[in-house]
């Protein structure tokens, strides 16, 4: 219970900080580029490399701030980060065909879905 604690309360911050630093951007460099969801998403790919490298590869951070800074805090941040590091991992392991298709995958289906739940909420509304 302490675990689903921690990462509920990490994901908050992570939202805030999602909130702000996209915010931020759009006021430091202009809204006619997703700049907010680009910086948010590089800097949570970051984040969640130097997490896994100081939690999987070194003693730098315990084991058991995974969850909560990994799931928690990442996770709200940017789901994107998650989808970096294991497209990472499939490369690391010489799996290309599995790093492609996550790749195409994510950013093929996650279009196709965008453009679906629009289309779905078009017909819900009655909208044009």
């Amino acid at each position: 219970m302490q675990n689903l604690i921690a990462i509920a309360v990490a994901g908050a911050l992570g939202t805030l900080a999602r909130y702000g630093l996209s915010g931020l951007s759009h006021r430091l460099l202009g809204e006619r580029f997703a700049w907010g969801t680009l910086v948010v998403n590089l800097l949570g790919c970051l984040l969640l490399g130097l997490l896994m490298h100081a939690v999987l590869e070194s003693a730098a951070v315990p084991r058991a701030y995974r969850a909560p800074l990994a799931i928690g805090f990442c996770g709200a941040f940017t789901t994107f980060s998650t989808f970096g590091y294991e497209t990472l991992r499939f490369i690391q392991d010489g799996a290309w065909a599995y790093a492609l298709g996550n790749i195409g995958a994510n950013v093929v289906l996650g279009l196709a879905m965008v453009y679906a739940g629009f289309m779905l909420g078009r017909l819900l509304t009655g909208g044009a």
